[in-house]
């Protein structure tokens, strides 16, 4: 029987035995090497995957809540240890990262910051203070998530798409990405920038609002700059609303703006 198989047969239990718990031991380290994931690319689109998500909630079923160092905690999903994973640089000052969660290799973490449950980060990014990256969310590589950034997480319903950022993305400080929402490689995402899946979104450059795809999620085009904005209601002109406008698409100017200094790394 496929691991997948036996996730979603475990999800369905309600008493658990030690096989089970070494089951889900096997699971949560595919997580944690980032073999298993809540959602992958396939054939240029995103696909969640539901038993993932199935296989985390019965994680949290099964476990008892015990005291783990200073907190206290579901005993299957402790602190991650990350002292052997390959140039990654955890800053002390109260970060956490959650067991389930895969770091690539060369991440950078600066206190305080947290990793839940199932977040995929992948080589080369960094994960700025007081930022969170969420239940399931993926981050590609080399993305800047900036301070007190917000990468929203789900795990239920099962159904709904984590939050997605693809490689190369810059997101300013203080944004929050919410509800599914896709940032499609080498987009910049300006300070204060708040997007949720039914946020409408403006694409100045070609005059037209954004739409959802045919899975329910909002893309935030590739190499779109998006800064905050506001437009008018329809129903009183005397006041505006908040709507995010795509000002232009990366250029020169944009690359050397958002350039990682080498000697951070």
């Amino acid at each position: 029987m496929s691991l997948k198989s036996q996730i979603l047969e475990l999800y369905n239990k309600t008493e658990f035995s030690d096989i089970d718990r070494k089951l889900f031991l096997k699971f949560r380290n595919g997580l944690n090497t980032g073999e298993i994931r809540a959602a992958e690319k396939i054939e240029g689109k995103w696909i969640t995957n539901n038993w993932v998500k199935k296989g985390i909630l019965a994680g949290f079923q099964m476990g008892n809540i015990v005291q783990l160092g200073t907190f206290i905690d579901k005993d299957t999903y402790p602190i991650q240890d990350i002292t052997n994973r390959k140039n990654v640089r955890m800053v002390p000052g109260g970060s956490s990262i959650r067991e389930g969660a895969y770091i690539g290799e060369n991440v950078i973490m600066m206190p305080p910051m947290y990793i839940n449950v199932g977040a995929y980060i992948d080589d080369g990014s960094m994960i700025d203070s007081h930022a969170l990256v969420g239940t399931c969310a993926q981050v590609g590589k080399n993305v800047h998530l900036s301070a007190a950034s917000q990468i929203g997480g789900v795990l239920e319903p099962i159904g709904a798409n984590p939050v997605i950022v693809e490689d190369n993305v810059f997101i300013g400080g203080n944004c929050g990405i919410y509800d599914g929402v896709i940032i499609e490689q080498n987009a910049i995402i300006a300070a204060g920038v708040i997007i949720t899946g039914s946020t409408p979104v403006f694409d100045s450059v070609n005059n037209h609002f954004l739409t959802k795809d045919n899975n329910d999620s909002l893309h935030i085009p590739q190499g779109a700059v998006v800064v905050p904005g506001t437009r008018k209601m329809k129903s009183n002109n005397d006041f505006s609303i908040y709507c995010p406008i795509i000002i232009k698409y990366r250029d020169e100017k944009s690359n050397i703006a958002v350039t990682l200094e080498d000697a951070l790394r």
